[in-house]
């Protein structure tokens, strides 16, 4: 598919691994807005880029609307990539104290990743299947998952509950939306190394690196984005969960 001319939404667009896909799909000729809560980076991102950044909570229908929105005024919005985080509650099942995990920390990282994916995935198909299809496609929509969704470390039961919702949508996305021509995918990707860590990089990739089969490092964004921009251009690709992780499997903790 090719996105030149059409629009493009990245949704978490001022993160790291959102950033990057920004910069690529830019750099293909897509009309970007950037849907995020980051007002410094995004505006930051508008500036240097020529880009549109729409302040967006994508827990929220009316928000996420407005960032689709605007995408479509400035052409047909063929691409939803989702890379948004939030908060993700954390620990054991039952603590050593003997306290089960907390319900309300569990049903905020639901709602924060999975259910907002869910909310950005139906807003984004409704609109790109408005739009005339090209070669019998009208668009793709990319969700991020993460190898904790296979793999989830002791203590990560939520996120890689949410995770795992976010694998499972994928297919079954794909089959409703077929008719329509608009392909879902989902990447999982591993340990990735971001600007949001700062200092802790550092010792983030000395911890994690050594444990990535090949290469011997924690992923970069670029190589996310270089993903994302492979998915958009082929069509035969759909309904599939892509890891992404340099063959690393999550050890319990």
């Amino acid at each position: 598919m090719d996105i030149s001319g059409a629009s493009a939404i990245v949704v978490g667009g001022a993160g790291g691994l959102g950033e990057a896909t920004v910069r690529r799909l830019h750099g293909a000729g897509a009309k970007v807005v950037i849907a995020d809560l980051a007002d410094e980076k995004g505006k930051a991102l508008e500036s240097e880029l020529g880009v549109r950044y729409v302040r967006t909570d994508a827990t929220d229908e009316e928000s996420v609307s407005a960032a689709i929105a605007e995408a479509d005024s400035l052409g047909p919005l063929r691409v939803s990539v989702d890379t948004h985080g939030g908060p993700a509650s954390g620990g054991r099942l039952i603590g050593k104290d003997g306290k089960p995990l907390d319900l309300a920390g569990f049903r905020t990282t639901i709602e924060f990743y999975l259910t907002a994916v869910f909310n950005v995935m139906r807003l984004s198909a409704a609109a790109i299947a408005r739009h005339e299809p090209v070669d019998e496609t009208r668009g793709v929509i990319i969700n991020t998952a993460s190898i904790a969704a296979y793999e989830g470390q002791i203590g990560q039961l939520p996120y890689a509950a949410a995770k795992g919702g976010v694998v499972s949508m994928t297919l079954v996305a794909a089959r409703d939306l077929a008719p329509l021509g608009i392909r879902v995918v989902t990447i999982a990707p591993g340990t990735f190394l971001t600007p949001a860590y700062g200092k802790a990089g550092d010792e983030l990739e000395k911890y994690w690196g050594p444990q990535v089969p090949h290469p011997k490092r924690m992923g970069r964004a670029a190589e996310y984005a270089t993903l994302a921009a492979s998915i958009i251009e082929n069509d035969y690709l759909n309904g599939e969960v892509i890891r992404l992780d340099g063959a690393l499997r999550f050890p319990p903790k």
